[in-house]
Formats: C-alpha cells, sequence, structure tokens
C-alpha cells in the first residue's frame, strides 16, 4: 500500500465531473454491498493509488435511498447519467459481483460493456447469477475472476501494462 506522498491516483465520486486530460480511467462497476465488512471499491482504489490513473467510484456520499428511480427525479437522473458517461469515458471496467446480492444494475454495466474489450470480471463464488456472468465472459473474451485478490492482482497488472504502452508507466 503506498503512503499518502506516494499517492498518484485520483479518484472520482459520482457526481463530480473533473477534466482527467488524457490520464488512463477506470470505472468501478458492481456490488455496492460491502463483503466480510469491508468495501472492496475502497480496497481496489488503496491498490492502485500508486499508479497516475483516474478512477471512477459511482458511490455517491449523499446518495438518500427514498430516491425514486424515475427519469424525471433529478438526482436520480443525474447519477445514471453520470454513470454511463463515466463507463464509456473509463479505459477499463472492472464489474464485481458478491454474494448475497442479484446485483441487476451491475449485469447491466456488464452487458452494457461487454463488447468493448476494456471489462475485468470478479465473481464470487455465492453470487446467484455466476453462471450468467461467466457465459458472457467467455462469449466476448472477458477476463473472470474468482476473488478479489486475484481482481486486484489482474487490475494492477493490466493498468501497468496500459501506463507502459501509453509511455506514463513506471
Amino acid at each position: 500500500m503506498a503512503g499518502c506522498n506516494d499517492r498518484k491516483a485520483r479518484v472520482i465520486h459520482a457526481p463530480s465531473r473533473p477534466a482527467i486530460a488524457g490520464q488512463i480511467s477506470v470505472f468501478l462497476a458492481g456490488t455496492t454491498s460491502r463483503t466480510a465488512g469491508s468495501d472492496w471499491r475502497e480496497a481496489l482504489a488503496d491498490a492502485m493509488s500508486h499508479l497516475a490513473v483516474t478512477i471512477f467510484n459511482p458511490l455517491r456520499r449523499d446518495w438518500d435511498s427514498s430516491w425514486r428511480e424515475d427519469p424525471t427525479f433529478a438526482p436520480f437522473r443525474e447519477q445514471v447519467e453520470w454513470e454511463l458517461d463515466m463507463q464509456e469515458q473509463a479505459d477499463m471496467i472492472v464489474v464485481y459481483f458478491g454474494p448475497g446480492t442479484d446485483a441487476p444494475i451491475s449485469l447491466l454495466e456488464l452487458g452494457l460493456c461487454a463488447r468493448a474489450g476494456k471489462a475485468i470480471v470478479s465473481c464470487h463464488p455465492e453470487y446467484r447469477k455466476r453462471g450468467n456472468v461467466q457465459v458472457v465472459c467467455q462469449r466476448f473474451g472477458i477476463e473472470f475472476l474468482d476473488t478479489e485478490d486475484d481482481l486486484v492482482r489482474m487490475v494492477v497488472e493490466r493498468l501497468n501494462g496500459l501506463l507502459r504502452h501509453a509511455g506514463e508507466g513506471r
């Protein structure tokens, strides 16, 4: 883990839209529930902190679970449009499917990015729709991983490759 002074990655939470001017970017799609008391997004962002990348984290600090899921409700629409825009902009989309949820939005996110060739998927062995996710990943040649540790390792490895290719890596 990088120290405070070693942090190069920038995390952008919804609904912020700062310019990222050519920096490699990663969108963190997937289960919003904490797993085993930890937040997979925070753990992954910490593992990427030493890399000069932008991390799009859709978790919104001011989210209110009472908000209507209705396109005419401005905060909801803003969130969904932010997620769609950042997924399109991202160089890599990480999708994590945790246990104990169907994660319908995560399935939608995987479907939207499957053909783009920029997804990496981790699917907990107890995820209820694991078979569906496996078939989609096999069909589109998407890296399919079983554990959060494997996900962290693969994401960092791929980002290092992208950064080297872009001339920004170590």
